[in-house]
């Protein structure tokens, strides 16, 4: 009885060693909450030992006095063993902590008492609930100050939100995020997340947007939840009063964050700012631009200067209806010359950017600015491809209304012509049923489609992660079904040598319209004198007719042979690229090949290419 009774003594010793030890070393306000409350039932311990020490001093009766009804006030070792059962309870239950949490700290530590609460005996579960009533103070005003407040009041690192040093753009994603380690059990990691989320909503507000009305919001929260400003206001075993007032501040406060965000930095008109310029949906803008600078962009990247091509871009803001956009809008709108090498084409380094400025800088990072200037590069080499078969179907109009006036040339020449012009024509079509097919994919199929999802799910967002990962999926959806992600690098190459096909049969038809031209006027002046200069393409010209008809077979033969080669390499790559499409995941893309091959005529040419 006498060892039983000496446990208490070494049960007591060990948590004082814990108390004395903790007022010489950094615990944390958690901890010092622990050692407080262990102090407490201390206190009560020597108010117990007092009233014993009382009783100590009390003489035991014989047996005769006892049973001739003396004082019972004495003790004997039975007794005591008897008023120290309760006490001795509680000890063990305070040594075991103290073991548990003595390199524990802040929510890691109210988490592992928070476990021994699970207990049926209703001693202990009273005793613990009362204890852990007074270690989860700091914390419960940590969290009343985080949602309510946008403090942060951790000198000991305590709390399950931790803060790093970012720049400002960084802030909402990278300047807060939760620490595991301190999450208690008793809060739930969807809480958490919805906690993080409310006071990295008020710090935007107040570092990134310059606002204040989030106080307002937070008071109306605050009172729609019960809970007064005061310290103290939730407490341990309160998680339904703790969920509520959080999520009364998170409605509130997110709400105010996207309401700032669309009304005062008009974000939504940024969105379709970027849709319309970086993306090429403001279609005058983007003729009347390329017609002017197409010129200086067939020049050596290096004699372009960017000075002179922000001023096409001026130009071209003037002439289009982009000149009624907010000014704002458009001096976000800025000419870009990507890194270039000596042998460069100004088509190959001209882009434009959009500057993005706090706080839509969080929105527009880096990263997905780089993500726009890759679509851009791509919208701008179709939309080149475009403006070529244009400048080709301008050119073969007129030559094809007069190629019947060489009365004057033989009828072998003729047909030559006449069968250049044909073969001219006919590729021009195969072409521009192609590029305008993608094109018509690209621009509704893709872009007006992810715009009017981003739109809707812009409309549905509660708060600022919701409006990330919906521009983020924008933005996603675009790149995947425009053929630029990583898993469509195989079919994307094929598109661009189609892309390179057009061009170079742009420069071949050129040359052919221009022969022609040169030809039609030595036909009409047969007696031209020769000491005039002549450029390379219509060198061949001499006067006579029996010249004029010799060169005018040759040019001609050579262009059909031309012609021919790049029909040729221009079917086989289409037929390539095809053949890819069905194997792509997008169903956007599989539906892309029905279009392109409605009528199934490269269904029918591909299965006579294999029959052959």
């Amino acid at each position: 009885m006498v060892r039983t009774l000496s446990e208490l003594g070494w049960l007591f010793k060990k948590v004082k060693s814990f108390i004395s030890e903790s007022m010489v070393e950094d615990v944390g306000t958690v901890g010092q909450a622990f050692c407080a409350a262990l102090q407490d039932e201390l206190s009560d311990y020597y108010k117990l030992l007092a009233v014993l020490e009382a009783q100590g001093m009390n003489p035991i009766p014989l047996v005769s006095e006892s049973a001739g009804g003396s004082s019972s006030s004495y003790l004997s070792l039975r007794r005591l063993s008897v008023w120290f059962a309760e006490p001795k309870v509680k000890m063990r239950l305070m040594a075991v902590l103290v073991d548990k949490c003595r390199v524990l700290r802040g929510g890691a530590m109210a988490g592992a008492i928070h476990l021994h609460a699970q207990h049926g005996d209703p001693l202990v579960h009273d005793f613990m609930m009362s204890l852990l009533r007074c270690v989860c103070s700091p914390l419960f005003e940590m969290v009343r100050s985080w949602v309510l407040e946008g403090e942060l009041e951790d000198s000991f690192g305590e709390f399950f939100v931790v803060s790093h040093p970012v720049k400002v753009d960084l802030l909402w994603r990278e300047g807060y995020n939760l620490h595991h380690g301190m999450l208690p059990s008793f809060i739930s990691p969807s809480l958490a997340q919805r906690i993080l989320r409310t006071g990295k909503s008020i710090n935007f507000l107040r570092v990134c947007c310059d606002d204040h009305g989030w106080a307002d919001a937070a008071s109306e929260a605050a009172a729609a939840s019960g809970t007064t400003t005061r310290r103290g206001g939730i407490g341990y075993g309160e998680t339904d009063a703790l969920e509520h007032l959080v999520a009364e501040a998170a409605k509130r406060i997110d709400k105010r964050l996207l309401d700032v965000l669309y009304e005062r930095y008009k974000f939504k008109e940024h969105c379709l700012a970027i849709k319309r310029y970086l993306l090429l949906g403001q279609g005058d803008f983007v003729q009347y631009l390329m017609d002017i600078v197409g010129p200086k962009l067939s020049e050596p990247a290096n004699n372009i200067s960017s000075f002179e091509l922000a001023g096409f871009l001026e130009a071209a803001v003037r002439a289009s209806n982009a000149q009624y956009d907010d000014r704002d809008v458009l001096d976000r709108l800025k000419v870009k010359m990507m890194p270039h090498g000596s042998g460069d084409r100004g088509w190959d380094v001209f882009s434009l950017e959009y500057e993005a400025r706090a706080p839509l800088d969080t929105v527009f990072t880096e990263s997905v600015l780089s993500k726009y200037l890759r679509v851009f590069n791509f919208l701008w080499r179709l939309k080149r491809v475009e403006h070529a078969l244009i400048g080709i179907w301008k050119t073969m109009k007129p030559n094809c209304i007069t190629s019947n006036s060489f009365v004057k040339l033989q009828s072998s020449v003729k047909l030559q012509l006449l069968s250049a012009l044909r073969r001219c024509q006919v590729l021009w079509n195969e072409m521009n049923h192609f590029v305008t097919n993608f094109q018509y994919y690209i621009m509704f199929e893709v872009l007006e489609v992810s715009w009017c999802n981003f739109a809707k799910e812009m409309e549905a967002a509660k708060d600022l992660d919701d409006l990330l990962a919906a521009h983020e999926k924008y933005l996603n959806s675009i790149v995947g079904k425009s053929l630029l992600g990583e898993e469509s690098q195989t079919i994307r190459k094929s598109l661009f040598v189609l892309f390179e096909l057009i061009l170079r049969f742009r420069s071949h038809a050129d040359r052919l319209y221009e022969g022609i031209y040169e030809l039609q006027i030595r036909t009409k002046e047969p007696g031209r004198e020769r000491n005039k200069t002549q450029d390379s393409s219509s060198s061949w010209i001499s006067d006579g007719r029996k010249a004029i008809t010799q060169r005018a077979g040759e040019f001609l033969r050579s262009m059909s042979q031309d012609m021919d080669s790049i029909a040729k390499e221009y079917t086989t790559s289409l037929d390539a690229f095809l053949s890819l499409l069905p194997l792509q995941q997008s169903v956007d893309l599989k539906f892309l090949f029905f279009r392109l091959d409605f009528t199934e005529f490269y269904s029918r040419l591909h299965s006579k290419g294999r029959e052959s």
